[in-house]
């Protein structure tokens, strides 16, 4: 077995040898034969965000378009049933209707969250980096942005999303609604003097009154335990928490214990690193392959030797750990030296060492 020393570097930024002099034209970006200066890498993450801003600007009108509906349905309804011939079953509709806008406003919000989250992510690892000394992202801002991009998955879960929507605007609806049923059924078109009237007016078509009661409280109590046990879930970026996990309130840049995946770890993320991956490729031209994965990926390749049982033939066998962004770059370099190469990409649990999560890691 033969090895190549492993090489380690962010496949997003090639490093440029230093210089006594810097200037603006010199590239600070080079990949897959790109290069950008820092100008033109800083104009096109500044539009970049413009447009992410802009995505969270029209999901958050949605938002703001379900709730209306939900009041404005419950404007009619209350209308509906106090009127001098109005049935109580109207607002029993109106509670199943609001029940459907909530859970249509709690998927635009997972959206409004996925482009807001993006938003964050930059605003705090790109701009503010640009203020705080030492004027540098955090070292894995870029991978988690790059895996939001390339891997889109909602940052918050459909329950946090309706425990969130219902404490904030549905619950008042609710509340109204449920005190107007009750003044409906108490009070018009007059005041009850029993419990048999009570439940004698709770009737609706075929279904007896205490069946009526119960469903509704049955709700009253599922509606308050969903909004309990979600008040526990703050993975959304909307609300205003610490970037990391301390209450001192101050954001710090490229941290050690942030590298290391410690408390210290910005909460808003979706995950700490791409997804990692081990390509095995096959192939006659060993050198030449690893020699271009090395300089264009500044990754490590290890050399196996292997027999193909078909034809009794003798190849190498080069493994490489990778991410999922660097995946096509390896199919392209593969093809450029050795288009008859065989490779194989799987997934990897995880992999540790230079490069990727430090060995040391607690």
């Amino acid at each position: 077995m033969t090895g190549t020393e492993s090489q380690t570097g962010d496949p997003f930024k090639e490093k440029v040898p230093p210089s006594s002099t810097s200037s603006d034209s010199e590239p600070v970006w080079t990949f897959r034969g790109y290069r950008l200066t820092s100008s033109e890498f800083t104009t096109a993450m500044v539009h970049y965000f413009r447009a992410e801003v802009q995505r969270a600007n029209v999901w958050r009108t949605r938002l703001d378009t379900t709730t209306n509906w939900a009041v404005v349905s419950t404007g009619a309804a209350l209308t509906i049933a106090f009127a001098p011939s109005g049935f109580h079953g109207v607002i029993l509709l109106n509670i199943f209707m609001v029940t459907i806008f909530l859970f249509i406003e709690a998927r635009r919000y997972r959206y409004y969250e996925l482009w807001s989250s993006r938003v964050r992510l930059l605003e705090t690892d790109f701009f503010a980096a640009m203020l705080v000394p030492p004027f540098q992202p955090a070292s894995d801002w870029a991978e988690s942005l790059a895996e939001y991009l390339l891997h889109p998955q909602f940052p918050i879960s459909i329950w946090e999303a309706i425990g969130r929507r219902l404490r904030r605007n549905y619950l008042y609806i609710y509340t109204i609604l449920v005190i107007a049923w009750l003044s409906k059924m108490a009070l018009f078109p007059t005041a009850i003097a029993s419990w048999s009237d009570f439940t004698s007016r709770a009737r609706i078509g075929g279904l007896a009154g205490e069946a009526v009661i119960f469903l509704v409280l049955m709700f009253i109590v599922l509606t308050a335990f969903i909004g309990i046990l979600t008040v526990g879930l703050h993975q959304a970026t909307g609300e205003v928490l610490p970037r990391f996990g301390t209450d001192i309130g101050i954001p710090f840049i490229n941290s050690d214990a942030a590298e290391k995946g410690g408390t210290e770890r910005p909460w808003y993320r979706l995950s700490r690193r791409r997804q990692q991956l081990l390509a095995m490729v096959i192939t006659d031209r060993a050198q030449i392959v690893s020699e271009s994965v090395l300089k264009e990926m500044k990754r490590g390749v290890t050399s196996l030797q292997g027999t193909g049982m078909f034809t009794g033939k003798t190849h190498s066998v080069l493994i490489c750990a990778l991410t999922v962004t660097e995946v096509s770059h390896l199919k392209k370099l593969v093809n450029d030296t050795d288009p008859n190469a065989f490779v194989i990409v799987t997934p990897a649990q995880e992999v540790l060492g230079r490069g990727f999560i430090p060995l040391d890691m607690k």
